[in-house]
């Protein structure tokens, strides 16, 4: 497949067809690896890591735990 670099502000733009994306699994404002291999661009999706609720809840301590914040009263058609 061919396709045009275009000037995207200062900088070169590709575009990568929809085919591509959907074949490497690669979405909207995913973190990708760009390199240079013997005078090839390679694009690589980062593989962001996905954390349980129990890694999460694990960096909880009496020193971080905030208490309730008071945001004021209902501006519009709130339930409070």
């Amino acid at each position: 497949m061919q396709t045009k670099i275009q000037k995207w502000g200062n900088s070169l733009a590709l575009r990568i067809p929809k085919s591509f994306a959907l074949n490497v699994n690669l979405k909207q404002n995913e973190l990708v690896d760009i390199s240079i291999e013997k005078g090839k661009i390679i694009i690589s999706p980062i593989a962001q890591k996905e954390y349980s609720l129990e890694e999460l809840l694990k960096g909880v301590s009496e020193n971080n735990l905030h208490s309730e914040l008071d945001t004021g009263a209902p501006a519009g058609k709130e339930i409070w």
